[in-house]
C-alpha cells in the first residue's frame, strides 16, 4: 500500500490549508469559550460552569471552525443541547444503574436529536454530563436544562453570529451566507463539473467544508439527474 493509499484509508485530508480561516477559527473559539466562562462564573457556581466546558467546547469547534455545516446551525445547537440535557437528567433520575443510565443518556439523546432534526454531536456530552457530573450538578435536576445549558448555548450562538458576521464569507447562520452567495452569483442552469473543478473550488473556498470531493461529485450527479428526470419531455410536432 502506497502512502497516498494509506492517507486515503485513514481519511487524511490533503486539501490546501487556508491559514486565514485557521487563524479566525482559533480566535473565534478562544473568544467563544472566554465568553461562556465569564457568563457562567458571573451567574453560577464556578464548579458547575467548569462541567459544561467539554460539550460547549465541542460546539465552539463547530460554530467557529465549520459555521456552515448542518450540525452547526442554530436549531442544531439549541435543540441539540436542550433535548440532550432533558434526556440526561431523566436518565439520571429514572434509571438506577449508573452505567446503564450513562449509556442510555447518550444513546437516547442521539435518537431524540435525530427525530427532532437537530443532531449536534456535542449534545451527547451534555447528556452524559447530567449523569456523571458532580452532586452539585445533580441537585439542579431539570433546572440543568435552562440554568447552565441553555444559557451557555444561547451565549455561544450570539457570539458566533457576531464574530462570523464580521467576515462576509463566514456569515452565520449558513442561510445568510447561501442567500448572499446566490444573489451575487446570478448563475442559472447546470454546467458540466468534473473532479478537477471540485478540487479547484475546494482549494479556493474561504471556509472549512466537511465533505469529500467524491461526496460532492455524487451529490452533483444526483442533483443533475433529478433535474433531467423532472424536466418535461419535448413535444414532437
Amino acid at each position: 500500500m502506497s502512502l497516498n493509499d494509506f492517507l486515503d484509508v485513514i481519511g487524511f485530508s490533503r486539501h490546501k490549508h487556508n491559514y486565514r480561516e485557521a487563524l479566525l477559527s482559533t480566535v473565534g473559539g478562544f473568544l467563544g469559550i472566554l465568553g461562556l466562562f465569564m457568563t457562567s462564573q458571573w451567574l453560577f457556581d464556578p464548579d458547575v460552569a467548569v462541567l459544561l466546558v467539554p460539550s460547549m467546547g465541542a460546539s465552539a469547534v463547530l460554530l467557529f471552525a465549520a459555521p456552515h455545516v448542518p450540525f452547526s446551525q442554530p436549531w442544531n445547537l439549541i435543540g441539540g443541547h436542550a433535548l440532550s440535557a432533558l434526556v440526561g437528567v431523566a436518565c439520571w433520575q429514572w434509571i438506577p444503574d449508573y452505567v446503564i443510565a450513562a449509556s442510555a443518556s447518550v444513546g437516547l439523546a442521539i435518537g431524540v436529536m435525530y427525530f427532532a432534526r437537530c443532531i449536534h454531536p456535542p449534545g451527547g456530552a451534555t447528556a452524559l454530563a447530567a449523569v456523571i457530573g458532580s452532586e452539585k450538578l445533580h441537585q439542579l435536576g431539570f433546572a440543568y436544562e435552562y440554568e447552565p445549558v441553555l444559557l451557555n448555548a444561547v451565549t455561544l450562538l450570539v457570539l458566533a453570529i457576531v464574530f462570523n458576521g464580521l467576515f462576509t464569507w463566514r456569515r452565520y447562520p449558513a442561510h445568510l451566507h447561501l442567500k448572499k452567495t446566490a444573489a451575487e452569483s446570478g448563475v442559472q442552469g447546470y454546467a458540466p463539473i468534473n473532479h478537477e473543478d471540485f478540487v479547484y473550488a475546494l482549494s479556493h473556498i474561504d471556509t472549512f467544508v466537511d465533505v469529500t470531493e467524491e461526496d460532492l461529485l455524487e451529490i452533483y450527479k444526483l442533483a443533475t439527474k433529478r433535474h433531467v428526470q423532472s424536466s418535461p419531455a419535448p413535444v414532437e410536432k
